[in-house]
């Protein structure tokens, strides 16, 4: 019984300490206290009012609520910087009256990111996404807001992957 408790101890000492490391988010040690998300112009040739700063702000969100990190205007250990290239729909499917029965929005952001802390961080990389949708469907109002909600949500995640969970 004696031999046990030592053991015992060895597993409680490596399950705490292993508590500092590791995170729900999948996020290491963040060597910065702070970060800011310059606002991402929409330059793509089609424009869709509002995306630009729908993505901001969804990026934005994403980082504080994932990390303990304080949002700045300017001066940050992390800078999230870029524009949305591109916004298309094209049709993916046809019907036998040769018509489009699916259409799909996609969306592609460039993204520069610069930790002022550990250079060997930054990149500059391209990230995109696609909504499919029935293509006797317009794609406005509450509709196109949802699609813009899943296209931001997968790719403000993978922005966050690679720039700190390094996924």
């Amino acid at each position: 019984m004696k031999k046990i408790y030592p053991f015992l101890f060895l597993i409680t000492l490596f399950s705490v300490n292993s508590c500092n490391v590791y995170n729900f988010t999948g996020t290491g040690k963040i060597d910065a206290k702070t970060f800011q998300v310059n606002f991402f112009q929409n330059t793509a040739e089609l424009v869709q009012p509002g995306i630009d700063r729908t993505f901001t702000l969804t990026l934005q969100d994403l980082i504080q609520n994932q990390t303990n990190l304080n949002l700045v205007k300017n001066g940050g250990d992390l800078t999230y910087e870029g524009e949305i290239t591109d916004y298309r729909i094209t049709p993916m499917m046809a019907t036998a009256e040769i018509k489009a029965a699916q259409n799909r929005l996609t969306i592609r952001v460039k993204v520069q990111f610069t930790n002022k802390n550990k250079e060997a961080d930054d990149f500059d990389k391209t990230f995109e996404f696609f909504y499919d949708y029935k293509a006797d469907k317009q794609l406005s109002g509450s509709d196109l807001d949802a699609a813009v909600k899943v296209i931001y949500e997968r790719i403000t995640q993978d922005i966050f992957n690679e720039s700190l969970a390094k996924w």
